[in-house]
C-alpha cells in the first residue's frame, strides 16, 4: 500500500511541540457547500488561518452506528445522505483520500471503546458539505469516525480525551453538528427562537469558561436544552472536540449565529 505523502511520517513522527487546533462547525443546511454564504466563507477562512494539516478526523452527526467504527479505505465515496435539495447538490463530489493508516492510528488510541475498521461508509455531508469550502483542492486525507449511539454523552467526551495526541502528529480534529438543532421547529427565515438563542449563549459561556461537566449534562440546562437538543446526535460531535482540549489551548468563536428559528451555526477553535 502507497500511503498519501502527507501520512507517510504520520505513524513514526514525534509529537509537535504545538499541537493543531481542533474544531467544532456548526454545518447547518447542505446548500452551504455549493453557495457562497457567510457560513461557508468563515469556514474557508478559519482553515485559512491554520497550518496545513497531514489528515482530519472528522466526527460528523450524521453517521450513527451501534458500536464504533473508523473509516480504513483509501479512496472514500461522497455520500449523499439528504432529499429535497437541487440537482447541484447531488452532482457534488468531494475525492478527498481517505487514510488506512490515520484510521489504524485512530483505533489504537481508543481505549474505552473497541473501535472497528469501515470499508463501507465514505463521507457524508457532515464532513464533505464543510470540507469542501475548507480545503477546495480535496489534497488533505479524511478519516471518519462514527457516533456509537448506545453510548452516553459521557462516554463520547472520554474518547475526544484519547484523541487529543493525535493533534501534536498534525491531525485536525474536526466535529461537525450543531448547538442548536430542532428540524421540527425550523423556519425557513433568518430568525431565531427565544428559546434557541438562550441556550446558544448558555453554551458559549460554558465553553469559555472551561465548565465541561455541565456540557456533558446538558439536560439539566432547563427547557432550553430540551428544545434545542432534542436527539444527541448533533450535539455530541462538539463534546469529541471539547475533550481534545489542551490546557494551554486558546478558546475562539466564528460563524457566532442562531438561524433558520432553530438552528446555531456557532463554530468552535481551540487552539
Amino acid at each position: 500500500m502507497t500511503l498519501h505523502p502527507f501520512l507517510r511520517e504520520l505513524a513514526a513522527a514525534p509529537d509537535a511541540e504545538a499541537a493543531m487546533p481542533a474544531l467544532f462547525i456548526g454545518h447547518g443546511n447542505p446548500m452551504h457547500a455549493i453557495e457562497d454564504t457567510e457560513f461557508s466563507r468563515a469556514w474557508a477562512e478559519a482553515a485559512r488561518s491554520l497550518p496545513k494539516p497531514k489528515a482530519i478526523l472528522c466526527i460528523s452527526a450524521h453517521w450513527e452506528t451501534n458500536g464504533t467504527f473508523v473509516t480504513a479505505m483509501e479512496q472514500p465515496r461522497t455520500i449523499h445522505d439528504f432529499r429535497g435539495f437541487p440537482p447541484a447538490l447531488f452532482e457534488k463530489r468531494y475525492p478527498a483520500p481517505g487514510s488506512p493508516e490515520l484510521a489504524r492510528i485512530t483505533m489504537q488510541a481508543l481505549k474505552e471503546v473497541h473501535a472497528q475498521p469501515d470499508s463501507e461508509w465514505g463521507l457524508d455531508h457532515g464532513a464533505w458539505a464543510v470540507l469542501c469550502q475548507m480545503y477546495p483542492q480535496a489534497d488533505v486525507p479524511v478519516v471518519q469516525l462514527s457516533l456509537d449511539q448506545r453510548r452516553a454523552p459521557a462516554t463520547h467526551y472520554e474518547l475526544g480525551r484519547e484523541l487529543r495526541g493525535l493533534r501534536k502528529k498534525g491531525v485536525l480534529l474536526l466535529g461537525s453538528g450543531n448547538l442548536v438543532h430542532n428540524l421540527r421547529a425550523v423556519v425557513w427565515e433568518d430568525t431565531a427562537y427565544d428559546w434557541a438563542l438562550e441556550f446558544d449563549a448558555k453554551m458559549k459561556d460554558l465553553i469559555l469558561s472551561g465548565d465541561h461537566q455541565a456540557i456533558i449534562d446538558y439536560p439539566k440546562l432547563g427547557r432550553s436544552a430540551q428544545l434545542s437538543v432534542p436527539t444527541l446526535d448533533h450535539y455530541l460531535p462538539l463534546l469529541y472536540v471539547l475533550g481534545a482540549k489542551d490546557q494551554e489551548d486558546t478558546v475562539s468563536f466564528f460563524a457566532e449565529k442562531v438561524t433558520l428559528g432553530s438552528m446555531s451555526m456557532r463554530s468552535v477553535r481551540l487552539g
